[in-house]
């Protein structure tokens, strides 16, 4: 897959549409981000223009056409060209989109048990390539004890054994961490009993990447398992981790891989004796090139794991010397000759287009022979090759240019054709086809021209490309000559046609030619719907769209065309779709005209993301919105917020899909998202059916901690000047569909609770009442019991920074519980340091924890108490635990009800259920939520003189409880005190 950032990093900053400055550009991401250009201000690096222009192919002279000067002048970059500058402070978001690729990878081995065996199977068979005599080598002991240990470790995972094991944790680190050792600088090529000490440094640091992970420190796992790459690249990217190294480092090395391939092209017409000499050069430059390579970008992103470490320059991967190879127009975007070549991967990815050199045409001896202007590396192939010859078997392709008046010969031997296709191969049409076309009865237009119908057998049966690109001008005009014209159409709808446009399209690399052909389909896409299900299943892998896309004329265009074709996301299986549609998005803000058809290009872009991120399988889904995420799409997407309703219910979605993917971007999204924008969506959406999204983008934003929670609340309210935000919500509120209503409810409650709570409020009597009949519907589906059950946990607060509740944890560690303390003190575990700054933030959490505990209790009353019990005696799981969570952190507040009439009404109606949920048929967790409650009952609701005696059963359940909190004594010392104030 596509890694961070690589295919935008090195470009100069585009012309682009102005537009108005959000709220969220006031806090850009770092450069090495795609972002929009205009969120990189900074009055230390200036952006410099760059003034060099792109290679330009022999179609160049057709690029100044004006129907594609909207594409040119905003195809150029998706960052600044100052995004390779050292100093700037990482981003957070991006390092977390890193460390979740890297960490999700290693967790495989926690989670699947075919990976484990497979690196398991590896990593044994070094150890079984030793010598017999060295058997007991100390080495080898080390590393198959960790290894075991580990694999112990995981095999128990969940068990009593595994919490021995952690204690044995740091024995297997220290363990591994002494092989890893073996592989220093000055023993790197050194081997122990047969076996190279890097290949055992890169196993063991796989395993240490493990250890760390089960220790829950995704940060260091990931560092280790960057380590790997670095101690031994070529056996990491071939044998140990191959999957991975395509996933992280390919992208960064295309041009390099592309290099090799057109190598192995030129090499394959040598002959036999040279041939396998320099193919031996070869493979070892491109292995030494392509490890050297692997190594710094290792290194690379080991720098961003850093704490707290600057931004680092982006390494630089040079091609070896001069070689460079000359393929045919047909397959010249395929690859990058020497011309083209520089060290910019944005021009690698994105359609670097071969610069064509004149070439000198001559028949000699009755062969034609073709001087390309090709020279080899002397040192690298021992002689220079200046000419390729065309032998019987080749085919040559003469390239007719308009502009030049003169004609360019190219070599495509047979043996080199394309076979992408079904039907590549010499394709006509036969003549009764046209034949029957003619006896029709004659109309406006009832015969086909000459010109046309030759067209059209021409581009079915021609292998010369110019020949066919001249027919694509002729089947054009003639079609815009005639709109509407029934044989034209039908002649053009036939399926041997469209691919043979297809073919065309493919392989061109004159923009004229390729933006008619793009014109064509898509019109003929719009009067027959059969045309789009042909094109699918001509390119399947959609890689002619790929090509079209990476493109800096047409890739708007080709945008619209996709999405008119409608493809499926199994068909979206390249690594380069996601960093390819961004661009789509970021630059797409102008009808394209495509004859008669004008489309939106974000219409395309968010077509292809919503597939992109929602018709995988979860994890594909998931590692696809992680990458969106790294690659600065979520700057393009706050952007789109504030356009068209349409776009922006789009632009919600894919948001929310990033969210599920990487949680630790809300806080991101809550201090830069224009929060005006987001409520008008929702009104805008209510009134059309269509605000789910929104709605459930703003909800993701509230699941932070107390005090972000508090900031974006704030600015909530202050988000829409002149209007007030609880009336917004509290006509939604009356609107809201039913899975929607417990969750509109809090969020006017606590837009309330930012008033004073002291004054009565309808606003806050009628959430109340639309939370109590939420947890009192009996006929709810799973569907609508979610949505309650998470309104609780929206109104208890306490989110971890990936927007996990934290609450039942918390309570239960005030309760002593010591299955979470033992958590707690969990290797790997974050240490805070407290100052006056996180007292002050734990003071203003404490305050608004009371502030809600007192509102519900006072305006709650008996209706909100006796719901939130009924929902714990129906036993819906998610349901009864959230309202047993919501009692307990309620009723440590009790003390501070002014009204002593509320305490002891509080204790009668929660006692009974608290009770019942210390059955030993209850999780321990409720257990001991329903002792912690009960505790802070009894002593704040003034009814100890009137306690009854504890039965038997619930005596037993208690005294059971005391070994894992210490609740369960209080409770039974207060109870028992008071039976024997009874007996007395």
């Amino acid at each position: 897959m596509a890694a961070f950032g690589e295919y935008s990093a090195q470009c100069p900053t585009p012309e682009r549409p102005k537009h108005r400055l959000s709220q969220h550009e006031k806090k850009p991401l770092p450069s090495y981000i795609c972002h929009d250009p205009k969120g990189l201000p900074s009055p230390k690096h200036k952006v410099e223009k760059n003034s060099s222009k792109t290679v330009s192919s022999s179609s160049s002279p057709q690029r100044k056409r004006g129907g594609s000067a909207s594409e040119r002048s905003n195809s150029k970059s998706l960052v600044s060209a100052d995004s390779r500058r050292v100093g700037t402070l990482m981003d957070e978001v991006a390092i977390g989109a890193v460390i979740a690729v890297l960490s999700g990878y290693i967790g495989r081995y926690v989670k699947d048990e075919i990976f484990r065996k497979t690196i398991r199977e590896k990593c044994s068979s070094l150890l079984d390539r030793r010598r017999r005599k060295d058997a007991g080598d100390e080495v080898f002991v080390n590393m198959e004890l960790g290894m075991k240990k580990i694999d112990r470790l995981v095999e128990s995972q969940g068990t009593t054994e595994q919490v021995r094991m952690i204690k044995r944790l740091r024995s297997s680190i220290e363990l591994l961490s002494v092989v890893a050792t073996s592989n220093s600088k000055t023993s790197r090529d050194a081997s122990t009993c047969g076996v190279l000490n890097s290949h055992l440094s890169a196993c063991a640091q796989l395993y240490l990447a493990v250890a760390y992970k089960l220790q829950k420190n995704d940060r260091v796992a990931s560092k280790h398992l960057l380590q790997v790459f670095c101690d031994s690249p070529s056996f990491s990217r071939t044998y140990l981790l191959p999957d991975l190294w395509e996933h992280l480092f390919l992208p960064h090395l295309l041009h390099v891989k592309i290099w090799y391939n057109t190598g192995l092209e030129f090499l394959s017409n040598e002959a036999h004796g040279e041939k396998e000499q320099k193919m031996k050069v070869h493979n070892k430059v491109y292995n030494e090139k392509i490890d050297r390579g692997t190594i710094l970008f290792a290194q690379y992103y080991k720098q961003w794991l850093k704490v707290g470490a600057s931004e680092p320059p982006i390494p630089n991967v040079s091609l070896p010397s001069r070689p460079s190879y000359r393929l045919s127009r047909r397959s010249s975007d395929s690859f990058v000759s020497n011309s083209s070549i520089n060290q910019n991967l944005f021009k690698t990815v994105f359609g670097s287009k071969l610069e064509q050199q004149p070439s000198g045409l001559g028949d000699q001896n009755g062969v034609l022979r073709i001087t390309t202007g090709l020279e080899i590396d002397e040192k690298l192939y021992e002689d220079e090759c200046k000419n390729s010859s065309v032998q019987k078997g080749d085919r040559v392709f003469v390239g007719r240019s308009s502009h030049f008046g003169k004609n360019q010969a190219q070599l495509w031997p047979t043996s080199q054709r394309l076979d992408y296709f079904q039907c590549l191969s010499c394709r006509f049409i036969p003549k009764e086809s046209f034949e029957n076309s003619n006896r029709r009865p004659k109309n406006a237009s009832a015969v086909l021209s000459r010109d046309f119908a030759g067209a059209i057998t021409t581009i079915g049966s021609s292998d010369i490309l110019s020949d066919c690109e001249f027919a694509i001008r002729v089947i054009t005009k003639a079609w815009l000559n005639s709109p509407g014209d029934p044989l034209i159409e039908e002649a053009l709808t036939q399926p041997s046609v469209v691919q043979a446009m297809l073919e065309v399209l493919f392989s061109s690399t004159n923009d004229e030619i390729l933006e008619l052909i793009i014109s064509i389909l898509a019109e003929l896409i719009g009067r027959n719907g059969a045309i789009k299900q042909i094109i699918l299943n001509s390119d399947p892998q959609l890689e002619i769209f790929v090509r079209l896309l990476r493109s800096t004329s047409l890739f708007l265009k080709a945008a619209v065309l996709l999405y008119l074709s409608q493809p499926k996301a199994k068909q979206m299986l390249s690594s380069e779709w996601v960093p390819l549609i961004l661009r789509v998005l970021e630059f797409g803000d102008k009808l394209q005209t495509l004859f008669t058809v004008q489309c939106s290009p974000q219409v395309a872009a968010f077509y292809v993301l919503d597939q992109l991120l929602t018709g995988f399988d979860e994890d594909k889904n998931l590692e696809n919105a992680r990458q969106v995420l790294s690659l600065g799409g979520l700057t393009l997407l706050m952007a789109r917020i504030e356009g068209e309703i349409h776009e922006r219910n789009n632009a919600a979605m894919i948001i929310s899909c990033c969210i599920r993917a990487e949680g630790s971007c809300r806080s991101f999204l809550a201090d830069n998202i224009n929060k005006t924008s987001l409520l008008e969506l929702i009104v805008v959406g209510s009134k059309q059916n269509s605000s789910g999204y929104a709605l459930s983008v703003l909800v993701e934003l509230l699941c932070l901690d107390e005090t972000k929670t508090l900031n974006f609340l704030r600015g909530l309210k202050d988000g829409w000047s002149g209007i007030n935000v609880m009336h917004v919500f509290f006509i939604y509120l009356e609107k809201a569909p039913p899975e929607e209503r417990p969750i509109v409810a809090v969020i006017l409650l606590l837009l309330d609770l930012m008033e004073d709570p002291f004054k009565g409020s309808l606003y806050r009597s009628e959430a109340i009442q639309a939370l109590v009949a939420a947890l009192n519907c009996q006929a709810c589906n799973d569907r609508e019991q979610q949505q309650s059950a998470r309104a609780l946990y929206l109104l208890g607060g306490h989110f971890s920074h990936s927007g996990e509740p934290l609450m039942e944890n918390s309570l239960l560690q005030k309760a002593g519980f010591r299955e979470i303390c033992f958590e707690d003190s969990y290797p790997g575990k974050e240490n805070v340091v407290y100052d006056s700054i996180h007292k002050n933030v734990e003071e203003e959490a404490e305050s608004w924890q009371k502030r809600k505990a007192l509102v519900l209790f006072n305006n709650g009353y008996k209706n909100l108490l006796s719901a939130l019990a009924d929902t714990i005696a129906n036993g819906i799981p998610c349901l009864a635990r959230a309202s047993l969570i919501t009692i307990s952190w309620m009723s440590s507040y009790l003390n501070l009800i002014e009204d002593t009439m509320l305490p002891p009404m509080v204790f009668s109606i929660l006692r009974p259920q608290l009770l019942q949920s210390l059955d030993y048929d209850k999780d321990v967790e409720e257990r001991v939520l329903a002792s912690y409650s009960l505790l802070y009952l009894v002593k704040y609701s003034g009814c100890v003189s009137d306690l009854p005696s504890l039965d038997k059963d619930s005596l037993t359940h208690l005294r059971n409880l005391s070994l894992v909190t210490w609740t369960a004594n209080e409770v039974i010392a207060i109870f028992s005190k008071r039976s024997l104030q009874l007996r007395q």
